[in-house]
């Protein structure tokens, strides 16, 4: 029987149903699940999961954000302790132009090590013209105008 706010369809549901033999999960709470991806980036790279369907941040609520960054701190805890990486990145990423494989949301804890097969994420610089920069700042200023005031 699928649970409420279960997708049939999403391999990430089928985690939170106890339906993937395959899954190495480590944590599951009320709330959130986390396991290792099929194939890590790196050893100990945990993903994090809502146990309910959410595609994406835009229709993620604030509870359900709330529950999803703690279980990302204890996940982040466990691998600093457990493996002792010489840092770490945690990425969400949201639709297909930001590499949202599945589409449930998803937060990748990654544990990093200097030289290791992930290498550099960002650019080292950017071509942007100041021009450019604050047409972009004024537009996301007065977005969050707008959010604040509801």
């Amino acid at each position: 029987m699928l649970m409420s706010g279960m997708h049939t369809d999403c391999p990430f549901c089928e985690i939170v149903m106890n339906e993937d033999p395959d899954a190495r999960e480590i944590y599951r709470d009320t709330g959130t699940v986390a396991f290792f991806p099929t194939e890590p980036a790196v050893l100990g790279h945990t993903m994090v999961i809502p146990r309910r369907h959410v595609p994406d941040v835009w229709e993620l609520d604030a509870h359900t954000a709330s529950r999803v960054a703690s279980t990302t701190l204890v996940i982040a805890s466990a691998i600093r302790v457990a493996l002792k990486p010489d840092g770490l990145n945690i990425i969400q990423s949201n639709g297909h132009a930001a590499s949202q494989t599945v589409m449930h949301l998803h937060v990748h804890i990654v544990p990093r090590w200097e030289n290791d097969r992930i290498g550099r994420i960002w650019p080292p610089e950017s071509d942007y013209s100041e021009a450019q920069k604050d047409d972009a700042w004024e537009a996301l200023r007065e977005a969050v105008r707008g959010f604040r005031t509801r």
